[in-house]
């Protein structure tokens, strides 16, 4: 057994190098399929050997890439294992050496649902290893357990020895809280729902317990929590207004070296039933949730630790011997690490992402660790092990230096969806097997001779046993009341002879004798009286109690009548009691159950409100988007139809000037002929009539004839349908914008536009004031003229907060010299007058409109 200084946890000194070491011992269990139709993926070869088969989908896609693989272990547990079987192999021997005083750890490593809750647990009928455990360890050290609160845990991973007097006064103390239930009286009285966990039958006992000791058991029960370490037991104040997280603890390392949640609670339990209600308490509040891939799945990894603390008794076998240097303290914890998983199958998101984030990041850390230790002992390196990336490895630091065994359970969901994640804990779990740890060594407790409980059990029964004989404490009769009886009597003279002749000592004698026999006998008479008048009474109890004999067997026979109707109704009740229990254990399922679903249920309608808000402004922008749309699509279809109306116009335009060029060369051209071929008869002096050209009118009536395809369309609409041609005439305010460079025009025909404000330069203060605006352009033309165009545009307001303006329309003036000889006409004598009356005949038009900048063509 180990030996701890002043009451702590057990540190084992350096060791040397050839010390003996033991491989993790590594187990595989097997889970069965969920259906008969499932196709499974690992096939069980031997007891220590299991094989991988690649599934098919998996073998096309990979082109066959997979091969079958084995993987070996210390023993391999089929479908058909049951959990007495997995007890007796795996935690049974570190229960005896729980007992002897050596430390152990003991986990289940898998993928999300493949049982290694209920192989740590277990259900209803089939208790799995930490209830199995409990129940070994207390059917082994029952007897020889220490009354309450002799043994006191410190808060620096320690345990301390209180007096008796002290205990009794923390029992008193617990009985007033009522805060930790009373341990059952006996078996008969057991909880039903442990009762229901492990059959009497499979019970298990260790018979090599020292019996010279006083043990005492302390549980804790902690979870790992996104890395975050809480306490299960801890009972923190519930406020309904204002309900507080329960709060983290932290890890520290005692005077040994050795690694302890700080502040974790440790509570004292005297039976199997007490320790699986504590563990239950604590079961409720760890935190699960529901995946795709399993309903029930562990969010944290959960440890349930179990502290022997044992002592010697002293010599004489009665009392603990008060030495903190004696006291040993071993602990095994118990593991439920959660199963690693993939996001792409469990679809988990908000806080299920992050927690399985957490758990893989824990279980990655492990892995490395691991790797490390193993390269460290077969390379022969010294390399630091990361115990302290994750609280797992940190908090079971101590065990893989060489404080304990430790002890391995791999659980394996045989179903195809799980091959390669399966895969992966089986290259972990062969390199774990590599990987060796101190083997624990024994040690004597003290010096004192052995047996001392029993001899003094022995002397204490031996004492009651001759107590019981004589009937009482006395052992003879009185001393006192015989020497009050003797000296009641006359006092016996001197008998000394000191002469033969002597004739007065002897009748003396005589006398005195005889006097005392006198008085002997009326003692006698009197004690004879006293005994007949106690005779009499005597009998006249015996018939009284004779009479009460018999009513008190009539009242027996009245209370055996009762006491199996007290029976029937206490076998009723324990069965009433044990339904309750298993309807509260029920009812506890469907409440994490509802819980669960209503937090999924508000997960996704909080989801479903967010997409049917992206919904609602995606259609919002979708309206916004077709209204802009229609309007850019209006004001395209309107340009375009303005911009077609405008070539067609130019086009027409030019092919009226075209024929009528034509029409003039071919007059020219008669009136030669015909001056030629008149010449003979006519005078001289008779000068030809110059051709004059036709009007529009005439021309666009002609060009109608002349063309077979329509006419055009009469109207056109507008480029902007609200815009008007011009708002010159309007309510509306305009900006009269005309340069300080422009030339004042002395034409009989000027733009007026009322309430305009006119500026040589534009400003955000004129803009602001009005919704027009119109720019007086000069430029020269091709012709030599000054052209005049008035650009306008709309003005708006934009989100800076300034002003712009759209330009939608341009006007250009024109002034023509009626004496300006033209460039496709020969200029003559004559030609001059005819034109100037020519145009001076014409309604005077000194600008045209044209849009988009462009204008028409003057006439030749």
């Amino acid at each position: 057994m180990q030996r701890a200084g002043k009451g702590k946890t057990p540190r084992r000194a350096k060791k040397p190098s050839n010390i003996e070491k033991d491989p993790v011992g590594v187990y595989c269990r097997i889970r069965p399929l969920g259906g008969e139709d499932e196709e499974c993926c690992v096939e069980m070869i031997s007891s220590s050997t299991i094989q991988l088969h690649a599934p098919d989908g998996l073998k096309a896609n990979r082109n066959g890439e997979y091969k079958e693989t084995q993987y070996s272990f210390k023993k391999v547990f089929g479908i058909k294992t049951t959990q007495i079987e997995l007890f007796k192999d795996v935690a049974k021997p570190l229960m005896e050496d729980l007992i002897h005083g050596k430390n152990g750890l003991l986990f289940t490593y898998g993928v999300t649902g493949s049982g290694k809750t209920y192989t740590m647990t277990g259900s209803p009928g089939e208790g799995g290893l930490l209830p199995r455990s409990l129940d070994m360890l207390f059917n082994s050290i029952g007897p020889f357990q220490a009354k309450r609160f002799v043994f006191k845990p410190d808060d620096k991973n320690g345990i301390e020895i209180q007096s008796q007097v002290d205990a009794l006064l923390e029992r008193q103390k617990r009985d007033n809280q009522q805060s930790v239930p009373k341990t059952p009286s006996s078996r008969q009285r057991a909880d039903p729902e442990f009762a229901d966990m492990i059959n009497p039958e499979e019970a298990c006992k260790s018979e090599t317990v020292d019996e010279d000791c006083c043990y005492s058991v302390l549980v804790s029960y902690i979870e790992i929590y996104n890395n975050y370490i809480y306490d299960l037991l801890e009972d923190a104040p519930f406020d309904l207004i204002r309900p507080k997280p329960p709060q983290s603890k932290i890890l520290r390392e005692d005077q040994n070296h050795n690694m302890y949640v700080a502040g974790c609670t440790e509570v004292e339990v005297k039976s199997t039933e007490e320790a699986f209600e504590v563990f239950w308490k604590g079961q409720k509040k760890r935190r699960i949730a529901n995946t795709q891939l399993n309903r029930e799945s562990s969010r944290s990894h959960s440890v349930f630790t179990v502290k022997l603390v044992q002592a010697p008794l002293d010599a004489d076998g009665d009392y603990i011997l008060q030495d903190k240097n004696q006291v040993n303290v071993s602990q095994l914890c118990l593991v439920d690490l959660a199963g690693s998983e993939r996001t792409n199958r469990t679809r988990a998101e908000g806080s299920r992402l992050r927690e399985a984030g957490n758990i893989n990041q824990s279980l990655m850390t492990l892995r490395t660790c691991m790797e490390v230790l193993r390269e460290n002992q077969m390379c022969g390196t010294n390399r630091m092990v990361p115990y302290r990336d994750s609280k797992v490895t940190h908090l079971f630091k101590n065990y893989f230096d060489g404080e304990g065994k430790v002890r391995m359970i791999v659980c394996v969901n045989p179903k195809a969806d799980d091959y390669e994640e399966t895969l992966l804990v089986m290259r972990f779990a062969e390199m774990t097997q590599e990987v060796e740890v101190a083997r624990p060594v024994d040690r004597p407790i003290c010096g004192l001779a052995a047996g001392r409980r029993q001899r003094n059990q022995a002397f204490k029964e031996e004492l009651s046993r001759r107590l019981e004989e004589r009937g009482g404490p006395s052992n003879g009769e009185d001393p006192g009341l015989m020497n009050q009886l003797i000296e009641s009597l006359p006092p016996l003279p001197s008998c000394e002879l000191s002469d033969p002749s002597d004739d007065q000592t002897l009748p003396r004698l005589i006398e005195v004798l005889e006097r005392r026999h006198r008085i002997r006998q009326m003692m006698t008479e009197q004690f004879n009286q006293t005994a007949n008048t106690i005779k009499s009474k005597l009998q006249q109890f015996d018939s009284q109690l004779t009479a009460k004999e018999t009513a008190l067997y009539d009242q027996q026979s009245k209370l055996g009548e009762k006491d199996k109707v007290i029976n029937n109704q206490r076998t009723e009740l324990e069965r009433l009691e044990k339904k309750s229990k298993t309807l509260e254990y029920k009812i506890d399922i469907l409440q994490k159950t509802t819980e669960m679903y209503e937090q999924d249920k508000r997960s996704l309608q909080h989801e479903l409100e967010s997409r049917e808000q992206r919904l609602q402004k995606e259609l919002a922008e979708k309206r916004r988007l077709e209204q802009r749309m229609q309007g850019m699509v209006t004001d395209t279809r309107a340009k375009w139809e303005k911009e077609c109306e405008r070539r067609v116009n130019a086009k027409q335009l030019e092919m009226q000037n075209k024929l009528w060029v034509k029409d003039e060369k071919l007059k020219q051209l008669k009136a030669i002929v015909t001056e030629s071929g008149g010449g003979l008869g006519s005078s001289p002096t008779e000068q030809p009539r110059k051709p004059e050209r036709p009007s529009r009118e005439r021309d666009r009536h002609n060009a109608q004839k002349r063309s077979a395809s329509p006419p055009p369309p009469s109207t056109v609409p507008p480029v902007r349908p609200m815009h008007r041609r011009s708002h010159s005439a309007g309510g509306e305010k305009w900006v009269d914008h005309k340069p300080a460079s422009n030339l004042d025009l002395d034409t009989v025909m000027q733009p007026i536009i009322p309430n305009a404000i006119k500026v040589s330069t534009p400003n955000e203060k004129a803009l602001s004031k009005c919704h027009k605006y119109v720019l007086r352009h000069q430029e020269l033309a091709s012709d030599g003229e000054i052209e005049t165009k008035l650009i306008k545009g709309n003005v708006f307001k934009t989100r800076g907060g300034g002003q712009a303006v759209q330009f939608t329309d341009i006007e250009t003036l024109k002034q023509e010299c009626p004496t300006a000889p033209s460039r496709k006409r020969r200029s003559g004598s004559g030609e001059g007058p005819t034109q100037t009356d020519n145009i001076e005949n014409r309604a005077p038009m000194p600008n045209t409109s044209s849009s988009h900048g462009y204008q028409k063509r003057r006439r030749p």
